[in-house]
């Protein structure tokens, strides 16, 4: 009974969360939003002074990499994939067979 219940809660949540009919986008932000949060974090680092070129390059680099790693997602969502493995492997095996069927429909 208690597995109908949480089913029941955890539907609800999905309806009244902010996140509903988005659960899942890819984190955006950029060198300067790297830089602020090393400023905000350490700000005895020299806050406020210039970066240099090749510190610059970096966190542009680490930007870039990040939001091609990174998702921000609904705790909903996360608990579902934690919980349920096999609904994680279905996710990883459309996603690796994505566009195949569409390419044997033409």
């Amino acid at each position: 009974m208690s597995d109908i219940l949480d089913e029941a809660h955890s539907i609800m949540q999905c309806k009244e969360c902010p996140w509903y009919k988005s659960c899942v986008m890819p984190m955006r932000f950029t060198a300067e939003d790297i830089r602020q949060q090393i400023e905000q974090s350490a700000p005895a680092m020299g806050a406020g002074q210039p970066l240099d070129p090749n510190m610059q390059n970096l966190m542009s680099s680490l930007a870039t990499s990040a939001q091609n790693s990174l998702v921000e997602a609904c705790p909903i969502f996360i608990e579902r994939l934690r919980a349920n493995p096999k609904l994680t492997q279905r996710i990883k095996e459309i996603m690796q067979n994505w566009g195949k069927a569409e390419d044997t429909t033409d």
